[in-house]
């Protein structure tokens, strides 16, 4: 195989990543917004349990994780997950929910309870305070962890082959198998791109929220 054929095999993995990667995140950030406002929930039986869920999961390795939610499904109920790739997404989802949830608490409890306070003066209820006031200063502080967070699940991406699902890692080890290594070490290259946008993007995001002074 030439260099032409190796680059669309290799880039028809990359979708696969590429769709991985934004389901996940399209998933993940919505529900570690849920999780952490059940975090930090004032009723302390759910407090405890999502701290005890957020725990377990940021405990385990994500591979650990892909592999349970695909086979024990089948094992103990009869009904596996119906497809690999769905079964990689749960898993990715709940996972990265979750060191979101740590993140989006950080932020939030790291703003002044006076802004609060000033909300209810002007008459604002809780919600448009949060939406209002406080919301973009906490995506103001959260972005730079986040943004690890989000350049990390690049990367982890390639953790969905344990469960045969083809990314462009898993294209390249068919590669290996039939004696060309070196796909393997050109699959970097999309890598390096990819996060060199996304570098790019949030740079451009925390230049565009710069008004806000921590």
């Amino acid at each position: 195989m030439g260099i032409t054929e190796v680059t669309l095999s290799l880039w028809s993995g990359f979708r696969t990543t590429l769709l991985l990667f934004s389901l996940t995140l399209l998933f993940s950030l919505p529900l570690g917004l849920l999780i952490s406002f059940g975090s930090m929930s004032k009723f302390k039986p759910l407090c405890y349990l999502i701290k005890i869920f957020v725990w377990i999961i940021r405990g385990t390795p994500l591979m650990l994780q892909v592999i349970i939610i695909f086979y024990v499904p089948g094992l103990l109920f009869g009904t596996p997950i119906s497809t690999r790739f769905n079964a990689a997404i749960i898993a990715f989802t709940i996972n990265y929910a979750c060191y979101f949830s740590e993140i989006y608490r950080g932020g939030i409890e790291s703003i002044s309870q006076s802004q609060y306070e000033a909300g209810q003066v002007l008459g604002m209820t809780k919600l448009q305070i949060f939406f209002r006031v406080i919301f973009l200063q906490v995506i103001k502080r959260i972005i730079p962890p986040a943004s690890n967070e989000v350049i990390t699940l690049v990367k982890d991406t390639a953790l969905a082959r344990v469960v045969m699902v083809v990314e462009i890692i898993r294209e390249a080890e068919f590669m290996a198998a039939r004696g060309m290594i070196w796909p393997l070490f050109y699959t970097g290259l999309f890598y390096l791109l990819f996060v060199g946008i996304l570098t790019l993007f949030f740079g451009y995001i925390e230049k565009k929220l710069s008004y806000f002074k921590a």
